[in-house]
């Protein structure tokens, strides 16, 4: 059931702090985009996703990706043809504010869209609410929404810029099949480095109305670009690790009255999420698509096929505990990401997306060090050359 549309006052007035730096310069280099097939059925059968925010940075600072036989390759198409059928991408508002360039804002976006949409993948557009990263411990306030004091206004700058993300991309004939509201958003969001006066979205706290209101804005957005443009969008929520998602699931649609969303995400790292064991996250997913009636996915995991280093910037996955029958290496990370898909087809998820499996080492600063903290996790050597693990996007699979 859609939510009911509220009076969005100040949406077209808040719409311009959105749009302030975003550029209308439109790509003309970037081949015209395809849209997939039948593009109102918004889900895949089943999404083998890949996270691939980082590309353009990477490719910027010299990263240069090649087959198994060293062969040059554009990587969403290279991908595609490998299998995946699903791109996500990060959004920040202004990322210009806090990380000193435009990497995931609006026009990096655009252009990885254009990317995707041409090697025929879907995508999942990740609203992030933030100038930078958000995550379980960081969920900054866009500096465009500082000065705000009330919920209200809060709600119809959340609308807004939404609304004219998605519109700008409509125009452009990029709209995403797949939309996400925050980002491991386990406490909340627009929650840390609080302006005075800022209205909180703390859940962790008791917040969840207000948290909610915010939630529900956002879907607003989502459904009234669904109205203009004729199709139907996938919302996607998302925390953290899998022992949240019983309770939270829960709480948001009780505490917090958002229930006009699609599917429940999850990411599950194994060196920080180990309460819900690899053996028990599908009888776990599978127990709560019955009970909260709604479609579950990882959308985000990774493993390591090294521990070993490929720059001077530690990594951040190195010598920890493996997953037990899964070895760090080309081979270990093939077998846990089918075994982990297998798992997942059989707990009835609708997928699992891969984070950033293309972030090999460059010179690219991303504000902690140079090069990259995961190369060893890549889908892609230290020579930047295709592995193996790609097999298991076509691997048989064995579903009812």
């Amino acid at each position: 059931m859609l939510t009911k549309k509220r009076p969005y006052l100040l949406s077209m007035v808040l719409s311009g702090l959105f749009f302030l730096g975003c550029g209308g310069e439109k790509d003309d280099p970037n081949p015209t985009p395809t849209d997939p097939e039948n593009p109102t059925e918004a889900t895949a059968a089943y999404y083998h996703g890949v996270d691939l925010s980082y590309v353009n940075q990477v490719e910027d600072n010299g990263g240069i990706y090649r087959d198994d036989e060293g062969e040059v390759i554009e990587p969403y198409i290279f991908l595609a043809q490998k299998g995946a059928n699903l791109a996500r991408l990060r959004i920040w508002h202004t990322p210009e504010n806090t990380r000193g360039n435009t990497y995931s804002g609006l026009k990096d976006v655009e252009k990885s869209i254009r990317r995707a949409k041409f090697a025929g993948m879907q995508v999942l557009l990740d609203f992030h609410y933030s100038d930078t990263w958000a995550d379980p411990s960081h969920q900054e306030v866009p500096k465009a929404w500082e000065a705000i004091k009330t919920i209200d206004v809060l709600s119809d700058s959340v609308y807004a810029y939404t609304y004219n993300t998605l519109l700008h991309l409509h125009e452009e004939g990029l709209l995403p099949e797949l939309v996400q509201i925050g980002n491991e958003t386990n406490c909340g969001m627009l929650r840390t480095n609080l302006p005075d006066g800022f209205p909180s979205l703390d859940v962790c706290k008791g917040n969840w109305s207000n948290f909610g209101a915010i939630v529900n804005a956002g879907i607003q957005a989502v459904r009234d670009m669904d109205a203009l443009s004729g199709k139907k969008t996938q919302i996607i929520l998302h925390v953290a690790d899998p022992k949240n998602l019983e309770y939270w699931t829960r709480d948001v649609m009780a505490k917090a009255g958002v229930t006009d969303f699609d599917i429940m995400g999850v990411s599950f790292y194994h060196i920080w999420h180990n309460t819900v064991s690899f053996d028990a996250l599908p009888a776990l997913i599978s127990n709560l698509r019955t009970s909260h009636k709604k479609d579950f996915m990882v959308v985000e995991t990774a493993y390591p096929f090294t521990t070993q280093n490929n720059d001077s910037y530690n990594n951040i996955y190195y010598d920890q505990e493996p997953v037990k029958d899964f070895a760090y290496s080309v081979e270990g990370q093939k077998d846990f990401m089918i075994a982990l898909n297998q798992n997942m087809m059989d707990a009835g998820a609708l997928g699992i997306i891969y984070w950033e499996p293309a972030w090999i080492s460059s010179t690219m600063n991303d504000g902690w060090g140079t090069g990259s903290s995961w190369e060893n996790v890549a889908f892609f050597d230290f020579q930047g050359r295709a592995t193996s693990v790609l097999d298991y996007l076509n691997h048989p699979y064995q579903t009812e």
